[in-house]
């Protein structure tokens, strides 16, 4: 399998559009997410991924077919991170795998270059109700060669509820 991600374009917005509502459908049984009045599920970030230099939205490809997508924030300074005391850290906003390519090793690998791509300190927030994303990241940052687990906690707050990896990579 040949896993790449690549950065999206503007003009592919219509693309990442599409997925997120995929992503937030898959995801409705965790946080809740309900159709609006138009049948579909509202991003308010969408138009961000282009305007705001520090998110970094990627297209996932397997063989040349759309897989997914990853949304990350780049340089988060400390004070609006959920657990991090980093000057600056990482964070994976979203991430989707389509069905079709979990359990492959795509998510994984994909994580992975991320990581590589933008080395540093990760924070990584997962829905309290969402084992299996849980599950997922632990395995994925166990995986990582030369990563290191940095903290682990279980928040509940007004802004989160949900387990919280701290991740250097």
């Amino acid at each position: 399998m040949d896993i790449k991600i690549s950065p999206f374009q503007y003009e592919d917005k219509p693309i990442l559009d599409q997925l997120i509502q995929l992503y937030r459908y898959d995801s409705s049984e965790f946080d809740g997410h309900c159709l609006n009045a138009h049948g579909r599920y509202s991003y308010k970030y969408l138009d961000h991924q282009w305007t705001e230099d520090y998110r970094k939205p990627y297209m996932v490809r397997v063989d040349g077919e759309i897989a997914g997508f990853a949304l990350i924030i780049l340089d988060v300074p400390k004070e609006y991170t959920k657990l991090s005391s980093a000057e600056k850290t990482n964070v994976i906003s979203d991430f989707f795998i389509m069905r079709k390519f979990r359990r492959k090793g795509v998510g994984k690998k994909v994580a992975h270059l991320l990581f590589d791509e933008s080395q540093g300190v990760w924070e990584i927030k997962q829905t309290i109700s969402n084992k299996q994303a849980y599950s997922f990241w632990k395995y994925v940052i166990k995986s990582y060669e030369g990563g290191n687990l940095l903290q682990e906690e279980m928040l509940q707050t007004e802004q989160w509820n949900g387990p919280v990896l701290l991740f250097q990579s």
